[in-house]
């Protein structure tokens, strides 16, 4: 475990920002705006996912949950910056992840000015490039707004794979399980009994979390409640299935607590993106992250709330969710049935 904890903690915790995917709006298309973007992507921190060709173009991109800033040039770019000595850059920032925009924000506004000093040298005059921020679904850049997806996903997770992994070892500690057994029950109706009173306890847990977030610290929901509820349902299920599945294969309470906190607290809170950006960790933690459930359901849970996005921008994310429900509920009954025999 601190070999874990070392290693985790020391590749994904980072104050720098590398591969950040951006979009460009260029109403420009001169010499200087293509300077301008090289100049960007060159520096290791950016990666250009798209080039839009209008405004409308921004809000769908943004819902999709990729991009994390949009970099827009003024037209006539360079006439403006050589004739009239200031030039005008937009940069909207998906602030959903107030640090990363922050940060975000500050690399590209630092790489502009280096530029300007670039043409100060070269060029022998003073140019000006005015850069308007926006801070887009987080204006006022509050931390509450990225950790309540986040801490949804960290008490639901704990809530339903916690405790149901040692409610059933307990019942095996006990030697009750072995009456279950031995009863006419079917293993899915034991699993279903055993599993109902989290996910009740769930469900309340989630709608007092987003009563706080909505009342208290005014966080909107912009799309769907009800597609919000169903998407947490869903990933109650594959919380509640880590849960059985944990409890298949440990003999005793404290190995269900060790693997439950060990091999999914820990996951959750480095590697679903709750607290440090997937996008700064190296690949092969970024890679590793895909089978972390509450990665995909925090974005879920982002694009809801913060950027009122529908089921077909978070449809990938769904499936995801919905193939990892599966696995894990058929595994668990396979496993409990070769106990059963």
């Amino acid at each position: 475990m601190p070999v874990a904890q070392i290693l985790l903690f020391g590749f994904a915790i980072t104050n720098e920002i590398r591969d950040v995917k951006i979009a460009i709006l260029d109403e420009s298309k001169d010499n200087v705006t293509k300077e301008i973007s090289d100049k960007l992507l060159s520096s290791g921190y950016f990666i250009l996912y798209d080039n839009l060709q209008s405004v409308k173009d921004i809000e769908s991109e943004f819902c999709k949950g990729i991009i994390k800033e949009v970099i827009i040039f003024e037209p006539n770019f360079s006439e403006n910056l050589y004739k009239e000595g200031k030039a005008n850059i937009q940069l909207i920032a998906d602030a959903s992840e107030p640090n990363l925009a922050n940060m975000i924000v500050g690399y590209t506004s630092s790489i502009l000015m280096d530029y300007q000093q670039e043409i100060l040298k070269s060029k022998n005059i003073v140019p000006s490039i005015n850069t308007e921020i926006k801070m887009r679904f987080n204006p006022n850049l509050k931390s509450v707004f990225m950790f309540v997806p986040g801490l949804m996903a960290v008490i639901l997770l704990l809530v339903s794979a916690l405790m149901t992994s040692i409610s059933i070892t307990k019942e095996k500690e006990m030697g009750t399980m072995e009456v279950l057994l031995v009863s006419p029950l079917k293993p899915f109706q034991i699993i279903i009994g055993k599993v109902i009173p989290y996910l009740l306890l769930a469900f309340i847990n989630a709608f007092v979390i987003l009563g706080l977030a909505q009342f208290v610290f005014g966080m909107p929901i912009a799309g769907n409640t009800i597609l919000l509820i169903l998407e947490s349902t869903l990933f109650v299920i594959v919380a509640l299935s880590l849960g059985i599945l944990i409890s298949t294969i440990s003999n005793n309470q404290q190995t269900a607590m060790m693997i439950s906190l060990g091999g999914l607290m820990l996951p959750t809170i480095i590697l679903s993106g709750y607290i440090f950006p997937i996008e700064n960790m190296p690949y092969a933690l970024q890679l590793l992250s895909n089978i972390v459930p509450a990665r995909w359901f925090i974005t879920i849970v982002k694009g809801i709330m913060l950027k009122g996005s529908s089921f077909g921008y978070i449809m990938k994310e769904t499936f995801v969710l919905i193939g990892m429900a599966l696995f894990f509920i058929l595994l668990s009954i396979k496993k409990f049935k070769t106990r059963l025999e």
